[in-house]
């Protein structure tokens, strides 16, 4: 039975009442009828606690803590101690509520993040406007938003400027300024202007719902810390049933003590040995930590990576769209093909390009799309390689577009060709994509990008940290060498395949570090996968999206800094939390053995210290 917080409350209050009424009639009344106020303090304070223990351990088929208190305080009434006994099963209900109140927490940042979600949205078709739910929104339909109106689906803007509030996504309160070509998501708020939006998402896929079901999802798995504990939790019932039986066996029988003092020691022991604070020393501490982060637009599929986030002491980013704006655009385009013009070559480009997603694509068709005086291209044995580039073939000509390595120019040749077309000054880490007819040099295309803003503050501080951090790209040798030297990062990894990028994951490994790796492309879903730690950019591929552990909603290196801050802080909180339910429950022990404790102050030693436990781990919801 899982009442809420509010009802466990009330019902842990009126327990509290009763046992006031109780207490008072006890001690200046002298009326018998005191007992029924106890009684009635048992079965409004406990009943649902016992409903719970009862029905989970005869699902599980194993003793749990809920059982041992309700055992302890029918012991504590059995031989007279009602009060005491009812004492326990008020702050047992009170510690009860204050745990589902951090439960019940977690589930209101979900449901205020699901009430952002428009239900409806202005579809304009043929040039006319129709009021629609937002769930039969397809890609490519065209959709309005007005100021004032969240946008009801991730999508691109076609018309309009506007500032968007993304912070219930991001974290982030600044307003974004947008234009035409920008990338918005469901669930922000246009704050000025009129938009147009091509809807590029079904509404189940947005950014905004896939964040409200990871996080759904990561509430629902307990950390390794919490399942040993709760392995842990059912022998150790199991123990604390036994020495208390032998409590009131051996002392007894020998003559140690009498029964009546060996029955009262095991009723103390049952209450002090119960491992109530060690039981919620983890969850409510993580459920806390992935609500704050989820605010922070911080997404963990698992709680598992939120805890082994603060052991990586090995990062490895990728570049374009990671350490860098991923927005290149071409500085440079030289056409040197004896035989076929610049006006044949560049719609042969544009029509091989355009089925690619790669950034460095996008940055050669924004530059080709305003020169192209014709755009109808058939191509044949189209392929896309990761890493590498495409091919096509066009009227008979294969055409490869993309790296040396695909391309088959040499380094030499690489470097000369850049030396040619780039002043010194102004080099800054071109990328350089190569145009092939049949293996012959038609073209290449110099590409800029810079680094992000936060990155070299980000890399700095977790240099800082003592984490190794590396740059893994598929550049070349140069021109990730000028990147990485501009962020700062301590290793460079260049010319990477898919395949290389696994295998320095996979080295590091090997040598005991524990990696976390950082993507946004296709070409990094599987070092995402082999690492310990999988880390998405929330505007990259679907691909990396799916495959990582942890996504940041913002493309912003700075919120990978403030996950690993909150889960160090988790770390130590629940180390913190740990350490003390154990030395608590050692002490309480020691003192009732040695005759120092009563059952009432064993009470409140116990029970008070679960509710410490719970109040410490609250700490991490700022």
């Amino acid at each position: 039975m899982e009442l809420s917080a509010r009802m466990q409350l009330i019902l842990a209050t009126s327990a509290g009442i009763f046992i006031l009424s109780a207490w008072l009639m006890e001690e200046y009344s002298q009326s018998p009828f005191y007992v029924l106020f106890y009684i009635l303090a048992f079965v409004v304070g406990g009943f649902a606690k016992a409903v719970e223990g009862v029905l989970k351990s005869w699902e599980e088929k194993q003793f749990n803590v809920e059982l041992l208190m309700m055992i302890a305080a029918i012991g504590s009434a059995a031989i007279g101690y009602w009060g005491e006994g009812a004492v326990l099963i008020l702050i047992f209900a009170y510690s009860g509520a204050l745990e589902m109140y951090t439960l019940q927490k977690s589930d209101r940042e979900i449901k205020s993040l699901i009430s952002l979600q428009p239900e409806e949205a202005w579809l304009i078709s043929e040039d006319k406007e129709f009021r629609v739910n937002a769930s039969t929104l397809e890609p490519g339909n065209l959709i309005k938003v007005k100021p004032g109106e969240r946008i009801p689906a991730d999508g691109i803007v076609k018309k309009g400027r506007s500032f968007v509030n993304e912070s219930a996504l991001t974290g982030e309160s600044v307003p974004k300024e947008i234009q035409p070509s920008s990338d918005v998501l469901a669930g922000t708020l246009n704050q000025s202007g009129l938009l147009e939006i091509s809807v590029t998402k079904h509404m189940q896929d947005s950014v905004f719902q896939r964040m409200i079901d990871l996080v759904n999802k990561a509430q629902s798995e307990a950390p390794p810390v919490q399942r040993k504990i709760e392995e842990f939790e059912a022998k150790y019932v199991l123990f604390v049933l036994l020495a208390a039986a032998l409590t009131i066996l051996v002392p007894g029988s020998t003559g140690f003590w009498s029964y009546s003092e060996s029955l009262y020691r095991a009723c103390v022991l049952l209450v002090v040995a119960s491992p109530c604070a060690l039981v919620a020393s983890t969850m409510p501490a993580l459920l806390a930590s992935l609500s704050n982060a989820a605010k922070q637009g911080i997404l963990f599929k698992s709680g598992v990576f939120l805890e082994k986030l603060s052991s990586v002491n090995v990062i490895a980013f990728d570049k374009t769209g990671t350490l860098t704006e991923g927005n290149p655009v071409v500085t440079n385009a030289i056409f040197l093909h004896d035989s076929i013009t610049e006006n044949e070559m560049m719609p042969i480009v544009y029509a091989i390009e355009k089925n690619s997603t790669h950034p460095l694509a996008k940055a050669i068709l924004a530059k080709i799309k305003p020169l192209l005086q014709s755009s109808e291209t058939e191509l044949t044995d189209y392929e896309d390689i990761p890493g590498l580039g495409v091919k096509a073939t066009v009227e008979g000509i294969q055409w490869k577009i993309g790296s040396r390595e695909l391309t088959g120019i040499s380094e030499k040749q690489e470097i000369k060709l850049i030396s040619d077309s780039i002043k010194e000054e102004e080099d800054t880490g071109q990328t350089v994509v190569y145009v092939t007819a049949d293996d012959q040099l038609a073209s290449y295309f110099l590409i800029g990008d810079t680094v992000r803003s936060e990155t070299v503050e980000a890399i700095e501080a977790l240099q800082d940290k003592q984490i190794l951090t590396l740059m893994l790209t598929g550049d070349s040798k140069r021109g990730a060498e000028i990147i990485g030297k501009l962020a700062k990062v301590d290793e460079v990894g260049y010319s990477c395949m898919p395949e290389d990028k696994v295998n320095t994951v996979q080295k590091w490994k090997d040598r005991q570090a524990v990696v976390a790796m950082i993507g946004d492309g296709v070409n990094d879903a599987p070092a995402l996968a082999v690492a310990d730690v999988g880390v998405a950019m929330g505007m990259g591929s679907d691909a990396a999206i799916e495959t990582a552990d942890v996504i940041l909603v913002k493309n912003d290196l700075s919120k990978l800094l403030y996950a690993m801050n909150l889960s160090e802080r988790l770390s130590k909180i629940v180390k913190q939390n740990i350490v003390f339910s154990i030395s608590v429950i050692l002490f309480l022990l020691f003192a009732n053995y040695f005759q120092f404790l009563t059952l009432p102050f064993g009470v409140i030693g116990h029970e008070g210290s679960t509710i410490l436990v719970i109040l410490n781990g609250l700490r991490l919801l700022r």
